[in-house]
């Protein structure tokens, strides 16, 4: 979904009221190879046009499966975001006298794209580490064959359980004690 600046200008006293599902899963599984699947975004919203500025809001519903970071499994992601961006055109943007707290969004073209600004924000919300509820249950971690994943806590544990120095082997310690003190 596309405004263009032009057609946006007809509604400087009123806003502009969407209700839109997009299909954005080929998209993003292009820009993110983690994303296994996007179900079809229900997008509601408005887009008010202000003397210098087309302030977007509107509240997105999804579901993205990405792989689980522990096992890889698929896991599904439900998304329920409230977005607000500020967009200027280039000329409004050079024209501004003050400094805004808030960010603002340059238009590169002619036209508000809906489509981009939902990838985008999506793209955003997804945590970098997700697990399943089996997972997020469950205090085993995974192991194999010759490996297996420990905790921080663990993997410290037995850090200092090696560093401990084997009493057979004390006597050796003590003569790189001496030749030390030598120099």
């Amino acid at each position: 979904m596309k405004w263009s600046i032009g057609e946006l200008r007809r509604y400087k006293e009123e806003t502009l009221n969407f209700s839109e599902t997009i299909d954005v899963n080929d998209a993003l599984a292009a820009r993110d190879n983690e994303i296994l699947a996007v179900a079809p975004v229900t997008v509601t919203g408005i887009l008010s046009v202000g003397k210098n500025e087309y302030i977007l809001h509107y509240q997105l519903k999804t579901v993205v499966t990405v792989p689980s970071a522990r096992s890889l499994e698929p896991v599904d992601l439900p998304l329920d975001l409230s977005v607000d961006e500020v967009f200027m055109t280039r000329e409004q943007w050079s024209s501004m006298e003050a400094e805004r707290d808030e960010e603002i969004l340059v238009l590169d073209s002619d036209t508000i794209d809906l489509t981009d600004s939902i990838e985008d924000n999506i793209l955003l919300a997804i945590p970098l580490q997700v697990f399943s509820e089996e997972e997020l249950q469950t205090t085993d971690l995974p192991k194999g064959n010759d490996w297996e994943v420990v905790s921080e806590e663990e993997y410290l544990q037995r850090k200092e359980s090696a560093e401990t120095i084997d009493p057979r082997l004390a006597k050796l310690s003590e003569l790189f004690n001496e030749s030390e003190d030598d120099k």
